[in-house]
């Protein structure tokens, strides 16, 4: 990772962002690069995208320890940034932020995985970087690009679900993120689907993510591992006796190869992902559903079972229309592109600051030089 040299950086005049929620229309968005941030629990992954949702250059580097002070974190950041800055011309920043953001998107009021409790994420990266910054929860940055250049293209009311450690959520409507009045709008994971159910680490029992996650599925393994269930020989054998070496992508892999076990908890998980899709149709009643996150790699396995247990589960089956249930396309980089995209909503104002700022500063030598003219006529 490169260093702070001078370079074009220093060109790019500073201004002050003032609010960031996007205009009904994106279309008029300007079509400039900008960098995509993603930060999750163990990774940073940054990349300039253009307007057309296209990935021009990645970086990705581990998540500083959560233990660490939240500056570390925005170190991190800012150096992938100035690195992009270096060989691109970037006119904003978007971050999705693992966590819950406040309204006004400046906030991350709190992030699991982080060290982050009404950390102003903006404002102190705003203070360091030579662009104006826009922070939101990850999953609406995915579920944005996945409206704008994924599965969701077209979609007038959408659901994201991402499926990973936990459960996230997104709700677009009209070309809108609904981020409810507080900016938590989404956490589908920990509505409650079983009363006195598995303990969640929000505080909480029977969470939707407890049945229906990467946790979810690597814990149901493990348990069975672990009372040598003569079902789970095969995954053992592959681990060599190493219980904690079991993981949602080797689930995975092995129900590709016909694991019955492995297949049988995938059918669990997306059994109660079905579920939990119902419940979500019979409150917001949108168009499609799009599934992503690491999980949703299991294609078929999981989306086909939650497909079914959707439409045993659905109410007014057979009298409404059914959302449509889709694989996210973009995959891991959704959330970077998702981030960069809605940055390139700030990137507009940001563009006009400029530009009344040079035709200010056009006006005033026009001004000096008639006044220079009229006093050598004098």
């Amino acid at each position: 990772m490169s260093t702070y040299r001078g370079s074009a950086r220093a060109t790019v005049l500073r201004t002050r962002t003032v609010g960031t929620r996007e205009r009904r229309s994106h279309l008029s968005a300007p079509r400039v690069p900008t960098v995509g941030i993603d930060i999750g629990g163990t990774k940073v992954m940054a990349g300039v995208v253009d307007a057309d949702g296209v990935i021009l250059e990645t970086l990705r580097t581990e998540t500083p320890d959560k233990s660490k002070s939240p500056k570390v974190v925005e170190d991190t950041i800012t150096e992938l940034v100035l690195d992009l800055s270096d060989r691109h011309d970037v006119h904003a920043v978007g971050i999705g932020a693992a966590g819950w953001v406040d309204a006004e998107r400046n906030r991350v009021l709190f992030a699991p995985h982080l060290a982050w409790r009404d950390e102003p994420l903006r404002d102190r990266l705003s203070g360091r970087l030579a662009v104006p910054v826009m922070v939101d929860n990850d999953a609406n940055a995915a579920a944005w690009a996945e409206w704008r250049f994924g599965a969701g293209r077209g979609e007038d009311h959408l659901v994201m679900i991402t499926l990973g450690t936990g459960i996230g959520g997104a709700i677009l409507e009209d070309g809108q993120v609904k981020r409810g009045k507080f900016g938590v709008a989404g956490e589908f994971g920990h509505m409650q689907v079983v009363p006195g159910g598995h303990r969640c680490p929000c505080g909480n029992r029977g969470c939707w993510e407890q049945y229906s996650s990467g946790n979810a599925l690597v814990r149901e393994a493990r348990e069975l591992a672990a009372a040598d269930s003569p079902v789970a020989y095969g995954i053992i054998d592959r681990v060599g006796g190493n219980i904690s070496d079991i993981t949602g992508p080797l689930i995975t892999e092995l129900a590709r190869d016909g694991d019955a076990m492995c297949v049988e908890l995938l059918q669990d998980i997306g059994q109660w992902l079905g579920v939990g899709i119902a419940n979500l149709a019979a409150a917001l009643d949108p168009s499609c559903f799009v599934i992503g996150g690491g999980v949703s790699a299991a294609d078929d396995l999981l989306i086909g079972p939650a497909r079914d247990a959707f439409r045993r589960q659905l109410t007014g089956r057979g009298y409404r229309p059914e959302a449509r249930i889709a694989k996210a396309q973009l995959g891991p980089e959704a959330g970077m592109v998702g981030a960069a995209d809605l940055a390139r909503l700030v990137a507009r104002r940001f563009r006009r600051a400029n530009r009344r700022r040079v035709e200010r500063y056009e006006r005033y030598a026009q001004a000096n030089r008639a006044t220079r003219t009229t006093q050598g006529l004098q």
